[in-house]
Formats: structure tokens, C-alpha cells, sequence
């Protein structure tokens, strides 16, 4: 599962690990990503997303049908 989000569009991050010696290393920040399934009441069917928990939240906040409508405006198959 690639590690990005279908409405946010949250990516992993890069950085650097920095140990006690102050010597860095490169390390990867990843977002939170889970899939959840939703019932989409207009298509009679479930769609399953993969969203980072902040897109979990805003699909809360406004709505399943729109956050569908967002995620097949990037271009996102659902």
C-alpha cells in the first residue's frame, strides 16, 4: 500500500535521524494511513479509501459524498 493519502494528499516526509553524537542518518516520516470502507448512499455501494487519520477526520466533518467528490477531483479512482 503506497503510503499517501487519497484526499489529503499527505505524503511521507524526509529528514534526518540525529543521534547522541550528533551524527545524521536519513530517515522517512510517514503519515498515518488506513483503509476505511464507507457506505456512498447515491451509488447503492461501499467505497474503500485509503486516508491518513486527518483525512479520516475531515471525511467526518464533511461528508462522505463530498469527500468522494474531492478525491475524484484529484484524479483518484474510487
Amino acid at each position: 500500500m503506497s503510503a499517501h493519502c487519497q484526499l489529503t494528499g499527505s505524503k511521507p516526509a524526509f529528514g534526518n535521524r540525529v543521534s547522541n553524537s550528533h551524527r545524521r542518518t536519513s530517515r522517512r516520516f510517514d503519515p498515518n494511513i488506513q483503509r476505511k470502507r464507507y457506505w456512498l448512499p447515491s451509488e447503492g455501494r461501499y467505497v474503500r479509501l485509503v486516508l491518513s487519520a486527518k483525512g479520516i477526520k475531515t471525511v467526518d466533518a464533511i461528508g462522505v459524498e463530498a469527500a468522494v467528490a474531492r478525491v475524484r477531483a484529484r484524479g483518484n479512482r474510487v
